[in-house]
């Protein structure tokens, strides 16, 4: 049974805008009308379900046994011992990241910072990792990310940092082309000097980026398109005409325009999205577990018409990579297309062979025991972004266009003395070449003791000056699943987890994005039942 596919998704629109009912709604506590520019222009937005962004398929949360598919620990690590958790709604890639996808990102670098090579060279993947002293892969180092019959081929080489960096780009580059489609900002066509070549009419002189877009750091003439959105507050500045005289205004996270950042699957958003149980589900019960992403004990198809098929890319056996010449069992020798054999319940393709990809958690051996029961994940490092103005609250940028990110000093609220005098705190070691105060010597106001951002090492039972010396596993160490060409059938299981230094490459590791997913967790709700949801008497839905 295949669920939960991206066509599947019938949860409303993407653009999320002020109501145009014919009767204003009014606030349920006070009567006041809202999106009423007469009485101070109170916003209530239309609420609907966000669709995924481009490349990615919904994945509906639940609860599973984290670390319960592997039927038995080979390597007498005990780094899975078996846990129920609850992972929430989100949305992940149909595929990994191919070299294409990766030749996009190395293009928009070169055209954007062309005299930059520091930025280029730190972006491009290590193709020496096809290197063997005694191996003839020579011609992988050479091809396999260019060469256009390697286009649909996952990435590899790449680093956790690089994927982390992908990332972020990602998310611009997909929100900045939804605000020029939309006409928020100058469209493409305008920004490159219109029909004729004109002038380029773009006076954005730094790469758009969401964060500092939605802080107002991205408006005025040559920036704003022609299809702003009418501002109701009073007190709202001139930055354009919209209708009947009104000023305009860029696009906020209220609107529901813009999606949210792409990201690193969580470990366990991983091996969950990966064993796909949905497809063996009907009212909260579960038919049938499975060792792999697909039913059954074997890694061969048990179909009629597909009978004795390897179903993913691995390696059959000690110098079996792909079989005998005139029956190749997995039909690829190295990696395969992002788009080879069937894709799981989920309809996500290679979550078990073809490559490992990196997840977002620091690894840790006990993890699987520590990490909370509900969206479980290791690796916090909670930051601020910077404010280059504090009176204004205009955030300070890097040399790319970037919101400069500290750690973060409190883990709650501060009263507002407090946050003015740590704001110019910042601002003051921002002017002495940068330099920040050590976050662990600045004690939280309310709850009067030193607080740390970075809990990667939270809950270790040993003392984390041994990390690195007495042992590989350290705040560095990043975990890596699924299996690879070139692993046998054991690691194809979902909960087996491998670790790597975040700074480590190699031609068996690429890796796949995920986006969190807001508002209601439920995708289907569609022929089941259901309490309805009670709506304000003067709902209207658009």
């Amino acid at each position: 049974m295949k669920v939960l596919t991206n066509t599947a998704l019938v949860l409303g629109a993407l653009g999320v805008m002020l109501s145009s009912c014919s009767k204003r709604q009014q606030s349920q506590k006070t009567g006041l009308a809202y999106n009423d520019p007469t009485n101070g222009g109170y916003l209530r937005f239309q609420q609907s379900h966000p669709t995924p962004g481009p490349g990615l398929v919904p994945i509906e949360g639940g609860t599973f046994v984290l670390g319960g598919s592997a039927d038995q620990d080979v390597t007498y690590e005990y780094n899975n011992m078996r846990r129920r958790v609850t992972v929430p709604s989100f949305y992940m890639d149909e595929t990994e990241v191919s070299n294409q996808d990766w030749l996009d990102y190395l293009h928009w670098i070169n055209i954007t910072f062309p005299n930059d090579n520091e930025l280029y060279y730190n972006a491009l993947p290590d193709t020496l990792v096809w290197r063997r002293p005694l191996s003839y892969n020579e011609p992988y180092v050479d091809n396999y990310l260019r060469h256009p019959a390697f286009q649909d081929y996952p990435v590899v080489g790449v680093t956790w940092e690089q994927a982390q960096d992908y990332c972020v780009w990602r998310t611009d580059r997909t929100n900045e082309n939804i605000l020029r489609e939309r006409g928020n900002l100058v469209t493409w066509k305008d920004a490159a000097g219109g029909k004729n070549g004109a002038t380029p009419n773009n006076a954005l002189k730094e790469p758009f980026n969401t964060d500092i877009y939605l802080n107002g750091q991205y408006k005025g003439q040559g920036i704003d398109g022609k299809k702003m959105i009418v501002d109701l507050n009073p007190n709202a500045p001139a930055t354009g005409t919209g209708k009947n005289g009104r000023p305009v205004r860029p696009v906020r996270l209220e609107d529901g325009i813009l999606k949210q950042g792409y990201r690193l699957p969580s470990e366990a958003e991983w091996e969950y999205a990966a064993l796909a149980l949905a497809g063996n589900t009907q009212f909260e019960n579960i038919n049938d577990g499975r060792v792999y992403p697909w039913d059954g004990l074997g890694v061969r198809s048990p179909k009629k018409t597909t009978r004795g098929l390897i179903l993913a890319n691995f390696k059959r056996g000690a110098g079996d990579n792909a079989g005998v010449a005139g029956g190749l069992n997995d039909k690829a020798i190295i990696t395969a297309p992002v788009r080879s054999y069937q894709p799981n319940d989920f309809g996500l393709y290679n979550m078990a062979g073809n490559v490992n990809e990196w997840v977002a958690d620091t690894y840790r051996q006990t993890s699987f025991e520590e990490v909370d029961d509900l969206n479980p994940f290791r690796g916090n490092q909670f930051t601020n972004k910077r404010l280059a103005d504090p009176a204004k609250g205009l955030y300070a940028k890097d040399k790319y266009g970037r919101p400069i990110k500290d750690p973060a000093r409190s883990n709650k609220k501060l009263k507002y003395a407090d946050m003015i005098a740590q704001q110019q705190a910042q601002a003051a070691g921002a002017a002495n070449n940068g330099a920040q105060p050590a976050v662990t010597a600045n004690a939280d106001p309310l709850a009067g003791k030193p607080y740390t951002s970075d809990y990667r090492g939270y809950g270790d039972s040993v003392n984390t000056s041994l990390y690195g010396t007495t042992t590989l596993v350290n705040d560095h160490s990043k975990v890596y699943k699924g299996g690879s060409w070139n692993d046998m059938a054991y690691w194809l299981n979902p909960a087996t987890r491998r670790f790597a230094d975040q700074e480590s490459t190699s031609a068996e590791i690429g890796f796949r994005c995920a986006m969190t997913m807001v508002g209601a967790p439920e995708i289907h709700p569609e022929g089941k039942p259901h309490y309805p949801v009670k709506r304000p008497k003067n709902y209207k839905a658009r």
